[in-house]
């Protein structure tokens, strides 16, 4: 008995680890067993009643009545397209939108449309554009006048007939064309009327675009009916798209058939008879709040609890009482953003109270981030010194320059919010007035914003008439505030590019590996570009042009390639010079190509590639951006690998070298923002061409365009390591830069470093 109790024991615990997988394994066959049986039993439940279906319920769907989901749940039911394509016919190449927003079918949010007059359109128009019109994403003005001067920074539609009623009808209709598909909501207003812009956009934010709406200050028609209702035009009214989408077939009839004196009369008995929609003030627990000037109001008086809550304001007689709404809805609005700050900080700090770490976890400002903590040296953030006149760290690199510009601005304004704040703290008893500057830091920190630390001479005064002079260390941060996108025109990535490559007779050992790159990265692969040769003679080559062209084996090259290419022609331009003026060359250029050729302005050591040449598409805009790309400049690998590797691997890309911030060799610019730039700088130059001399295309752009420079590093434009000589004869400017380029492109301080330690061991053994 105890020999089988022991043997029982031993299975036991052996079968110990196993039974929670086989308590387990019972559990899950018993209810599966349990659910089958219910569901026999319900199956033969509904095999008991013969006969069809019942009936859905009352106002179901019938496809409910089958479990499916009805019509109104289209929208929300996943559709999976299967993909066919016909043999039968040659396959094309699916053209994808370029943005996502417009593949899915989604729209901009608001589209704001203003009526004005010809008495009105040069004064209430100009301030309503001059106030609110850049706080709306779209706004359009709408007149009557046939052929009306339209004011500097608006864009203005003239129908051409100023009865109030036709302007109404073609305005709608102008709508629906140009912006019906477009937009989800239409605000109209008049230009006598002032909107508070962000209450406009944030109500419209709140509301489902699903329904017709129809949202404005109802008004009771003259003699009509009492329940029908039309949205007053002083006060600005809000439609739907699916309400002009479905008003839009109407609109004829409506010019017709109503007879009214005013626009938006005439627009509600529209809506109401053939849609069946009033106006209304109040929808989807949003309020359209209004409030009516009464004459001679002075808005800074004005202290009602809906006249601060107002969303338009009517109306507006004059231009100065625009602007004075303005700046006392601006000054509310502020008001209210400080408030809501100040609540926001003592939440954090209440909260911040019951963490871990305590009252100490908060951070200054409350709010703000937290200052950046470096994890290695490499990643401290440097302060800048500075004094009420100088900076002691300067974008040239020397060190000290003269304050000015928005730096001096910067400055000033932080010390006078130093100043101010101190008094807001410590007044009544003690004010302070700043005597000077003492030291001056700042830094700027990516996770919080441009930090300062100003030690102050400051004189205080007491209430008592006596005074006393001290110096005090204050700490300020301008932190970081919302980030905007900012709007670029359209481009694509189709546009021809043109190059340009200027060749010297010192650039002859590098032509065949430019073009091998060409011919291999855009003609085999039958990119749109072109290529524009540029032969630069000194005045001694080009008398000898008939016995001897040095540029013969380059000109051979070219011919190969038009053979070997059937469809490609590769001009060149001949030009004699001792001083290769990239300006001077530039207008030869310029003269013999379409005023919306994109040129590339290459090296002869660029090697061209697909990426890059579509990020020169991308990042050059017509009238408004110039892209000057930063190559990547490989070291020289006899001071770099010293004879143990001949060749980068593909893991070091972009390591044995460094960006060449010092040139401005490479360029993509449209031939019609430089023609217009040259001619400001011919203007300013008059006849001096030796000062085209000093100048580069950069320059030409940076001083006399007005466009956006878009400077930026280019990896996909790596040039071999060469040395490259520079041309005395060029302004002291460009020769610097050129004797810094080859310097710094020589190699990394700890690869010279190195070089340096085996030369001087050699030299000692």
């Amino acid at each position: 008995a105890v020999a089988a109790a022991m043997r029982l024991g031993a299975v036991l615990s052996a079968l110990r680890p196993a039974l929670p997988l086989l308590l387990g394994l019972s559990l899950g066959c018993s209810l599966s067993l349990l659910r089958a049986s219910w569901s026999h039993g319900a199956a033969e439940e509904r095999c008991l009643a013969p006969g069809p279906p019942p009936p859905p319920a009352r106002g179901a769907p019938p496809d409910a009545a089958e479990g499916r989901p009805g019509p109104g749940h289209e929208d929300f039911r996943p559709r999976i397209v299967p993909y066919y394509r016909d043999p039968n016919k040659p396959y094309k190449k699916v053209l994808r939108t370029r943005y996502i927003q417009t593949e899915l079918g989604f729209h901009e949010r608001l589209f704001v449309a203003v009526l004005t007059s010809k008495a009105t359109l040069n004064t209430l128009a100009v301030a309503v554009n001059k106030t609110v019109a850049h706080h709306f994403p779209r706004l359009l003005y709408f007149t009557g006048l046939r052929s009306a001067k339209v004011p500097h920074g608006m864009v203005l539609v003239a129908h051409g007939d100023e009865r109030p009623i036709w302007l109404m009808y073609e305005t709608m209709n102008y709508i629906h064309q140009h912006f019906g598909s477009d937009y989800d909501w239409f605000y109209i207003m008049q230009d006598d009327t002032y909107a508070q812009a962000e209450q406009v956009k944030a109500l419209v934010t709140h509301l489902s675009i699903n329904q017709d709406v129809y949202l404005g200050r109802a008004e009771e028609f003259i003699g009509g009916d009492e329940q029908a209702r039309y949205c007053h035009g002083g006060f600005g009214y809000l439609l739907s798209r699916s309400l002009l989408l479905k008003l839009h077939p109407h609109l004829d009839s409506c010019r017709n058939e109503i007879l009214s004196v005013r626009p938006d009369e005439w627009l509600g008995r529209c809506i109401i008879d053939f849609l069946g929609i009033t106006c209304v003030s109040q929808l989807q627990g949003q309020h359209y709040r209004t409030y009516e000037l009464a004459k001679n109001t002075e808005p800074e008086k004005e202290e009602e609890e809906d006249f601060q809550a107002a969303l338009a304001v009517h109306p507006v007689s004059d231009m100065t009482l625009m602007y004075r709404l303005h700046k006392q809805f601006s000054r509310i609005q502020l008001d209210r953003v400080y408030q809501e700050i100040q609540d926001l900080q003592m939440q954090i700090r209440n909260l911040t109270a019951l963490t871990p770490a305590g009252e100490a976890g908060v951070t200054w400002p409350v709010g703000i981030n937290a200052p950046f903590l470096p994890k290695s040296r490499f990643e401290v953030i440097s302060w800048d010194y500075f004094t009420e006149q100088h900076l002691f760290s300067c974008p040239d690199g020397s060190p000290k320059c003269e304050l000015s510009g928005a730096s001096k601005a910067d400055v000033s304004e932080i010390i006078e919010s130093a100043v101010e704040q101190l008094n807001r703290l410590y007044q009544p008893l003690l004010r302070f007035s700043k005597r000077q500057l003492l030291n001056g830091y700042r830094r700027f920190d990516p996770t919080r914003g441009m930090e300062y630390t100003l030690d102050l001479l400051l004189e205080a005064g007491t209430q008592k008439g006596h005074s006393h002079v001290l110096a005090k260390r204050v700490s300020l941060v301008r932190p970081l505030s919302k980030v905007e996108i900012i709007p670029m025109p359209y481009v694509t990535e189709a546009t021809r590019v043109q190059l340009v490559l200027p060749l010297t007779v010192q650039d002859l050992d590098f032509v065949a590996n430019f073009l091998d790159m060409f011919a291999m990265n855009t003609l085999d692969t039958h990119d749109n570009a072109l290529l524009t040769l540029l032969f630069i003679y000194h005045p001694y080559d080009a008398q000898r042009v008939g016995q001897v062209d040095v540029f013969a084996g380059v000109k051979a090259m070219v011919g190969e390639l038009e053979k070997r290419y059937a469809e490609v022609k590769i001009p060149w331009i001949s030009v004699k010079t001792e001083v290769p003026s990239q300006v001077k060359l530039m207008d030869i250029v310029s003269k013999k190509h379409p005023v919306d050729t994109l040129f590339f302005l290459a090296s002869v050591w660029t090697e061209i590639n697909m990426e890059f040449l579509n990020r020169c598409r991308m990042n050059t805009i017509s009238n408004w951006q110039v892209f000057f790309p930063v190559h990547f400049q490989e070291f020289n690998p006899a001071l770099v690998y010293r004879g143990e590797q001949t060749a980068s691997s593909n893991t070091d890309f972009l390591r044995d070298g460094h960006f060449d911030r010092h040139s401005f060799a490479e360029a993509c610019f449209y031939n019609s923002d430089y023609m217009t730039a040259r001619t400001k700088l011919a203007a300013d130059i008059l006849d001096r061409d030796e000062v085209l001399e000093g100048m580069e295309v950069f320059d030409v752009f940076l001083h006399y365009s007005g466009l956006h420079l878009f400077r930026a590093v280019e990896p996909g434009l790596v040039q071999k390591y060469t040395l490259r000589s520079c041309n005395p004869r060029l302004s002291e400017e460009l020769y610097h830069r050129c004797v810094l380029s080859n310097l710094e492109g020589l190699a990394s301080r700890s690869h010279l470093a190195m070089a340096l330690f085996e030369q001087e061991q050699a030299n000692s053994t």
